[in-house]
């Protein structure tokens, strides 16, 4: 399962996690946003202790959104030692953010 991240808990659990990350910035007015949430909890049961999935509103929490430029959503974030390595804006199939964890996390050699 992914978990609820907020402006006030993000450094610590995003930033802090000494884990990639993966971070969906969703609203519950956008309807691709809700299309892409079984995705995201899925990938976080998939890569459970290996990954930090996690899931912002940005509607609740827009500062957060604002530090990392997220004008488009949804949008998920891929931070690694506090650095975005990688982007997908737009709603996308499993098989690309999978392809995306594998190569991050074999570029960090884990």
């Amino acid at each position: 399962m992914s978990v609820v991240l907020t402006d006030a808990n993000f450094e610590a659990q995003v930033l802090g996690s000494g884990k990639l990350s993966i971070v969906d910035f969703w609203a519950t007015w956008c309807p691709p946003c809700i299309a892409l949430g079984p995705t995201i909890d899925s990938l976080g049961r998939d890569y459970e202790g290996r990954v930090h999935v996690g899931k912002i509103n940005v509607d609740e929490n827009p500062n957060t959104s604002i530090t990392y430029g997220v004008t488009n959503l949804p949008c998920v974030l891929f931070i690694y030692d506090g650095k975005v390595v990688d982007k997908q804006v737009g709603a996308a199939p499993k098989a690309v953010y999978d392809k995306k964890v594998r190569q991050i996390l074999v570029g960090a050699g884990r």
